[in-house]
């Protein structure tokens, strides 16, 4: 992409605005209330699975606990966006400081990746379970399962300080500038630069190989050896359990990862601000909604520890 002629007048700090979904205040109310809704599902459902699994000595175990991280970066990952998100549909665009964006910037970036790592660390968890069952607990141990936790964690702080300080080294035109989006992702902050920005979309096309493209292939290898490993189940009914659990995360996974590359690795001439605000939906509310639903709905363990949280708190009241 070529260079941009700078914007006179640029003294002043510089602020950015949201573009709204909506002018008509009625949408305005009606798309509050939904995403308003969608959040505080995403919090609960997160949130009671996190209880569960820490309060059910049953569920300790690896799948549980990554689980429970996974949760709990599914709602720190949503509340770096939607609180300002609906402060800006119902209570009118609100400037955001240069220095605001940046560090909302840096932790959905840092949240983004730890999600994106840790699917593949779940994945590798499935694997060493299906393919390789008895030696499940000498290989998943509690120090390794931390250890994987920490250096996708840390790996995601470092690739988001790297892309965040080096997109906001770039020169933005004008004091109040629009960004077509509702939070301060890459791609739309990079279209307001005012400066040649072919070096940071190929920053920016590496990080997302990295953090997308390198853990799917992971995934998918690992899923290779998982299928392998169920079709030679003899019971019908061990299959259908394995291929239960297995297609519970892969729902996750290609969600996340493919509506991830939409946005992040489509080339800039291809893709269309609107729709990458409409991608951007996905991974913001669908998914992190999708996560204990699936797992809640779906699994025996989870739904039989809450059914028996629920049964003692209700005899608790009752006495």
């Amino acid at each position: 992409m070529s260079a941009r002629s700078p914007v006179l007048n640029q003294s002043g700090p510089t602020e950015f605005v949201f573009r709204v979904f909506t002018a008509v205040p009625e949408f305005q109310a009606l798309l509050f209330l939904l995403f308003l809704l969608l959040y505080l599902m995403i919090l609960c459902g997160n949130t009671a699975i996190i209880w569960v699994v820490c309060t059910h000595s049953s569920l300790r175990t690896p799948m549980y606990f990554f689980l429970s991280t996974l949760s709990f970066i599914e709602i720190s990952y949503t509340t770096v966006v939607v609180p300002l998100m609906l402060s800006n549909i119902f209570g009118g665009r609100k400037p955001i400081s240069l220095a605001g964006c940046g560090a909302q910037m840096f932790f959905f970036l840092t949240l983004g990746c730890a999600d994106c790592f840790l699917l593949a660390i779940m994945a590798y968890d499935r694997y060493v379970a299906i393919c390789h069952p008895l030696h499940y607990t000498l290989i998943m141990t509690q120090k390794l399962c931390v250890q994987m936790v920490a250096c996708a964690v840390g790996l995601a702080l470092y690739l988001s300080l790297q892309l965040t300080s080096l997109i906001f080294t770039l020169p933005f035109c004008g004091h109040l500038r629009e960004i077509n989006h509702f939070l301060c992702d890459v791609p739309p902050v990079l279209r307001l630069a005012c400066a040649d920005i072919r070096v940071h979309q190929a920053v920016l096309y590496v990080v997302s190989i990295l953090v997308l493209i390198v853990p799917f292939t992971l995934i998918s290898v690992s899923y290779v050896f998982i299928t392998l490993a169920i079709l030679r189940i003899r019971s019908a009914e061990g299959r259908r359990r394995a291929f239960s659990t297995c297609s519970s995360h892969l729902t996750v996974v290609l969600l996340q990862y493919g509506f991830c590359a939409l946005v992040y690795l489509r080339p800039q001439s291809s893709s269309s601000e609107d729709e990458d605000r409409q991608f951007a939906l996905v991974y913001t509310f669908v998914t992190p909604l999708l996560n204990p639903l699936i797992y809640t709905l779906r699994n025996k363990d989870v739904k039989g520890a809450l059914r028996n949280a629920i049964i003692c708190h209700v005899a608790l009241d009752i006495n």
